[in-house]
């Protein structure tokens, strides 16, 4: 099995990338299954039905996401739904969503981090829960930890190995260079990276961001302009076994028109 996994799409730049990339990334890889972090697909921030429905429509089979998903509270009955939207499974269980699905001969989980993050439940103790609570899981399951601190990361891909086929990171939008399989036979990778504007600062204003810094008065930042950067890895692994075959980075950029 041959699965795409996009970094987090940023605004109406990183949905147009993907709509533009994504028909010749299926013929040329053969994909079965694309997965892409869509937490801040909506004007940087954040999902909503409209640009939910915008990546589906572009062949985006699952959107998970993170901290930001909850922004728009128009996106909360369709967490609740049939929707392929996912939230992070170690909120606490009264929150809105699932945070796994299956699809097609795959599951497809999300988690957020703690370290530098927030007061979520434990990662590590959640998927050890959904782990052993689910009977008939597929062979092939896919994590999208979505954290802050590498080591927390790092942390993840080591304590899955070889239980899941492949645990990576998103959230700092800054793609790393450690892609590889874990003894184990788990594909991982610290960071995929974003899909988002070039000259940006992860994805917004330049300006703005450093007004920001320099100021350290709270605004709200807006998504850069210019040429896109596409971030995203292929893994391919064993529908017999679930252990990860290989995996791959992409990086493209996408000229704005």
């Amino acid at each position: 099995m041959k699965i795409l996994v996009i970094g987090d799409i940023i605004g109406k730049p990183g949905r147009n990338a993907v709509r533009k990339l994504l028909p010749g990334l299926h013929r040329e890889y053969e994909l079965d299954l694309v997965i892409g972090n869509g937490e801040n697909a909506a004007g940087g921030i954040g999902l909503t039905p409209n640009t939910a429905q915008e990546l589906f429509d572009s062949s985006i089979d699952v959107i998970t996401s993170g901290n930001h998903i909850w922004a728009h509270k128009e996106i909360l009955p369709y967490l609740d739904g049939n929707s392929s939207i996912l939230r992070p499974l170690n909120y606490p269980p009264a929150s809105r969503g699932y945070g796994y699905l299956l699809k097609g001969n795959a599951m497809v989980v999300n988690l957020v981090g703690r370290t530098f993050m927030g007061n979520f439940d434990c990662p590590f103790r959640a998927m050890d829960n959904l782990l052993a609570g689910i009977e008939h899981k597929p062979n092939i399951i896919i994590v999208d930890f979505h954290a802050e601190a590498t080591s927390e990361k790092v942390a993840m891909g080591r304590y899955l190995d070889g239980r899941v086929s492949a645990v990576l990171g998103t959230h700092t939008h800054i793609g790393t260079i450690d892609a590889r399989i874990l003894p184990g036979g788990t594909a991982y990778v610290s960071d995929i990276g974003m899909v988002g504007p070039v000259d940006s600062v992860i994805g917004d204003d330049v300006s703005s961001v450093l007004d920001r810094f320099l100021t350290q008065i709270p605004r709200r930042l807006s998504v850069g302009k210019g040429d896109v950067e596409f971030n995203a890895v292929v893994v391919e692994a064993d529908d017999s076994t679930g252990r990860a075959i290989s995996i791959k980075r992409i990086q493209k950029i996408v000229t704005q028109e």
